[in-house]
């Protein structure tokens, strides 16, 4: 069976042109003229219908000279040198794109080493984050058994001093102004998570122009690729009567396009995993600050118990002072009925 692209009229050019250089068209001398290739057989087969239909024309064509031979040959032989000549420098050209492909594929591979550092780098400070964020959690369960111890000690003192109206209101009072003195650190906070959550959302905007200018540095690569492979596919259709020899070429360069579709497929996953990084980032960050905020305002309002308690406490000992100072003077009143009694 022939091979694919050996034709009779292949080995007819073939023929022609061994004629024109002066030497002999033999079965070896042709297969090496079409490049080693074909089979020996096949060749045997179109050398042998040629010599038939050429004895079949030097018996029916008359007028035909040996000078329009000779005319003929040359020529052929020319068509022949520029059918080569066209053929190498297709193959050069195909070479050059080639390699600058080759170049490319390096340079998106070594792109997509660099986002593959920043995922891990946003790993690492996604976990830090998270370590931080269990700390402020436990931070924050210590502040509330104190909350609750506070809150408790406040009950027991409110319980001794039910009795004592005065100081109740007393209390209430400093207690009030305890109120709008919170109620104001309160505000003061809150202007400050205001604007640190300012601060933060123009970091996050920083951060998504950079993932956008990444995007749009994917898509030119995209643009690249989608040209590279219609210029491939038009040298194909080109070279189709060149296939065996740029056949191999062709399919490396197939291999060479899935590769570089699955190295775009890798680098579009790590995007995506980037993006979910970054808002879970972005989600601890906030939860961060809400506890942090939450803890100082619980420690504020603790040490404004402690003050008060203090307060209280000194106020009932001078009330207990006060209260043993006149029980110790409430005998002396009552001597003068006992001395009337005795007279």
């Amino acid at each position: 069976m022939a091979r694919g692209g050996i034709n009779k009229a292949l080995v007819m050019q073939a023929r022609q042109a061994l004629l024109a250089r002066g030497e002999h068209p033999g079965i070896d001398a042709i297969r090496v003229e079409l490049g080693n290739t074909g089979s020996k057989t096949t060749i045997h087969r179109y050398l042998k219908e040629l010599e038939e239909s050429e004895a079949g024309q030097a018996r029916t064509a008359v007028g035909l000279s040996d000078e329009l031979a000779a005319l003929i040959a040359p020529l052929a032989a020319r068509l022949q040198g520029e059918a080569e000549e066209t053929a190498t420098r297709m193959r050069q050209q195909c070479d050059a794109e080639r390699a600058d492909f080759e170049a490319r594929l390096a340079e998106a591979e070594e792109r997509t080493g660099q986002l593959q550092a920043q995922v891990d780098s946003l790993s690492g400070q996604l976990q830090a984050e998270t370590e931080r964020h269990r700390h402020s959690r436990e931070q924050l369960q210590q502040a509330e058994v104190e909350q609750a111890r506070l809150r408790q000690a406040n009950q027991d003192q409110a319980a001794h001093l039910k009795d004592r109206d005065e100081q109740v209101r007393s209390l209430e009072e400093k207690h009030r102004h305890s109120r709008e003195a919170l109620e104001h650190y309160r505000q003061a906070s809150r202007e400050q998570r205001e604007q640190e959550q300012r601060r933060h959302e123009a970091q996050l905007q920083q951060v998504q122009m950079e993932l956008r200018q990444l995007q749009q540095t994917l898509i030119l690569k995209q643009d690249e690729v989608t040209q590279l492979n219609r210029a491939n596919e038009r040298l194909a259709g080109e070279n189709a009567y060149k296939a065996k020899e740029l056949g191999e070429q062709r399919d490396r360069l197939e291999r060479q396009a899935g590769e570089l579709a699955a190295l775009h497929g890798q680098l579009v996953q790590s995007h995506a995993a980037k993006e979910v990084l970054q808002e879970r980032l972005g989600l601890l960050q906030s939860e961060a600050g809400e506890l942090k905020a939450v803890i100082d305002t619980q420690r504020q309002e603790a040490q404004t118990l402690h003050i008060g308690l203090a307060a209280a406490s000194t106020e009932l000992q001078l009330l207990r002072l006060a209260v043993a100072n006149a029980q110790e003077r409430a005998p002396e009143p009552e001597e003068a009925p006992e001395r009337q009694e005795e007279s």
